[in-house]
């Protein structure tokens, strides 16, 4: 997976392959569950509205969906209990890293994530040296091009989008968290579909890594984190 810089790529691709599926499925168990703790009704659940639409968009089945749904409401046994923790640190270059993790051994979940920032020239943090860089913000992401776009950016902004751009041949939209619901629904009345869309902590200020070195590195590290069962999502402060 490329960078998680939400204003250059989209963090996933829509593609899952095969020998991924698996695991990707297994993450998004888990946030489902979690997100039912607080409801199983995705219509007054918004956080779990927003883990089930994360699953539809890569085809997780409808069954693993609604087990998911059923643990994390108590109604179906399985697993050990899930924990959410979330972890700070610094990546290649100074970069800031918000990890957040649903695990069943935070003893095991802190060693790795601290043996990967370590492996690619980082460090873990205490918390609150990280936390304080990322604010919540919808986040919306729409294929160019787009008919329209200049009426279709009035109608964002006189909504409350507070900043939209283009890059990487993409229109790029921030919001506030209250908003997002309200400018998602002016993308699909205009018959768009978004190439992603999610409401997730967003770097106040960022840190450019300029070295080629340092960049392989970044996104090895993203890549290794990725890929770790424990790690639901996780965030950076590159430019």
């Amino acid at each position: 997976m490329s960078g998680h810089s939400k204003w250059s790529t989209i963090k996933r691709a829509k593609g899952v392959a095969d020998a991924k599926r698996s695991q990707i499925f297994t993450k998004l168990a888990k946030a489902i569950t979690i997100a039912a703790r607080q409801g199983p009704n995705p219509d007054s659940n918004f956080k779990l509205r927003l883990a089930i639409e994360k699953a539809r968009e890569v085809s997780m089945p409808k069954d693993n969906i609604e087990r998911a749904i059923k643990r994390g409401a108590g109604n179906e046994e399985g697993g050990a209990k899930l924990e959410e923790l979330t972890y700070e640190g610094y990546g290649p270059g100074g970069v800031a890293f918000l990890i957040n993790t649903l695990t069943d051994s935070r003893n095991r979940t802190g060693a790795n994530i601290r043996h990967l920032l370590e492996r690619y020239g980082g460090h873990l943090a205490e918390n609150g040296s990280v936390a304080w860089m990322f604010s919540l913000k919808g986040l919306l992401q729409i294929t160019l091009p787009i008919k329209n776009l200049e009426s279709l950016e009035m109608a964002l902004i006189e909504a409350g989008a507070s900043d939209i751009k283009e890059a990487d041949g993409h229109l790029l939209i921030l919001c506030e968290p209250d908003n997002f619901e309200t400018l998602k629904k002016i993308v699909t009345d205009s018959n768009l579909t978004p190439a992603y869309a999610a409401i997730e902590p967003v770097a106040s200020t960022s840190t450019t890594v300029e070295s080629a070195d340092m960049v392989n590195k970044l996104n090895q590290l993203r890549e290794a984190l990725d890929n770790d069962d424990d790690i639901n999502d996780f965030y950076d402060a590159a430019a």
